[in-house]
């Protein structure tokens, strides 16, 4: 039986305790542990807090540029001419999606991620190179990182013709998981879209996830659709809305009606805490809901824009700062959305700090957890199932 002992630690700022980790789950937290074998590894925590891995549960692995160059992105593009952008940057001959989601992917191990949810463009351009790709990152990470990949119609699914047999396709051979993005603003055709969607969702048994762009009312329109399909085929837990910025941007009562929908179906979201004058999902009001609430980095170094980094605690600090949450009971709802909220939205196995979870954890400094969001300390020591992934930032895999 492999065993490591972990000495001298704090969960979530609570008192300090030993954990005792047997063959890659938790056995026992409490004080004045030991270990019965011999051959045990034991870590000195130095009275480190200690955290659940956090959870990335919105990025895109497939569209990393990092390594490449600096790539110079032109303002005031549409959606469309991004699109095909990245759809060009993607078939130079020196773009490889498996060296390029390896080293976002390695990037997020270093900063403590322990699960992520990525999006992999399914088009007639990249047809399944970028799930090929992922493919490989996942099986290479296998002890670090739990990568769950969405098929993602990124360039439309109805407006671009093939993707739907291309999506079948992705997830006949590994994806975990179907996406579409703006059923209405994009594809022009929500019933339609959902259709297709949630037809491959029930044909293969596979989860839901859809990108929204779609603002004001538009946006609780499509929503009221996928509640509509969740109510019919009893998708509960199993269906995702990324990015529904809608609700920070219709009326609070009718923002209030849907919110309470959503949980009542069990329907989550994600939000990357969107910059400028983009309308913010809620997300306090959708964690008192009920509302399993993830966050993600989305696209790290990609074509669409330089800002987004692979470190989840920072993802935290700008979902916070855009939701105004600044008590440490507002602060706490962050730092649940980058751990047991995002493993929520994945249906992660076995996550926590309890006994019988897998030790996926992270160790670093400081006085109490919600102090991490604000300080982000690069003084991190993450453990995948019992074993040492990365120290201080450096991915050790």
């Amino acid at each position: 039986m492999q065993e490591t002992l972990i000495k001298n630690v704090r969960p979530l700022a609570g008192s300090a305790v030993d954990i005792l980790v047997q063959d890659e789950r938790i056995a026992a937290v409490g004080p004045s542990l030991t270990s019965s074998a011999p051959d045990a590894q034991v870590i000195d925590g130095d009275g480190h807090l200690v955290l659940p891995g956090f959870a990335d549960a919105h990025t895109h692995i497939d569209k990393c540029t990092v390594g490449l160059g600096w790539y110079s992105r032109r303002s005031g593009r549409s959606w469309a001419e991004m699109i095909k952008d990245g759809q060009d940057y993607r078939e130079r001959p020196d773009f490889d999606h498996h060296v390029q989601s390896s080293r976002q992917a390695r990037a997020s191990i270093a900063a403590g991620t322990t699960h992520l949810r990525t999006f992999v463009d399914i088009d007639p351009s990249a047809r399944l190179k970028g799930l090929e790709g992922v493919l490989k990152t996942r099986e290479d990470l296998a002890g670090a990182l739990t990568i769950n990949i969405v098929a993602f119609a990124q360039s439309g699914l109805l407006v671009t013709p093939g993707v739907e047999k291309l999506l079948e396709e992705a997830l006949q051979n590994g994806a975990d998981s179907v996406g579409g993005m703006d059923p209405a603003y994009y594809d022009r055709d929500p019933v339609k879209h959902l259709d297709v969607i949630f037809g491959l969702a029930e044909k293969y048994d596979k989860d839901v996830d859809i990108h929204f762009h779609e603002v004001g009312t538009l946006g609780a329109f499509t929503c009221e659709l996928i509640i509509e399909r969740v109510k019919t085929l009893g998708w509960h837990d199993r269906t995702v809305i990324s990015h529904p910025n809608f609700l920070g941007d219709i009326e609070p009562a009718y923002a209030d009606r849907l919110i309470e929908e959503l949980a009542e179906n069990r329907i989550s979201i994600t939000s990357n805490g969107p910059g400028g004058s983009h309308p913010n999902p809620p997300v306090k009001r959708l964690h008192q809901a009920g509302v399993a609430c993830g966050m993600g980095n989305d696209g790290v170094g990609d074509t669409w824009n330089p800002f987004n980094r692979p470190d989840v605690l920072n993802r935290a600090y700008l979902v916070a700062f855009r939701n105004r949450l600044s008590g440490d009971d507002e602060l706490e709802i962050a730092l649940d959305l980058a751990t047991y909220g995002g493993a929520r939205v994945m249906r992660a196995e076995s996550y926590g700090l309890e006994v019988g979870c897998y030790a996926d954890l992270v160790l670093l400094p400081g006085e109490t957890h919600v102090q991490t969001i604000i300080e982000r300390p690069t003084e991190r020591l993450v453990l995948k199932r019992g074993r040492i992934v990365a120290r201080d930032g450096e991915c050790l895999v």
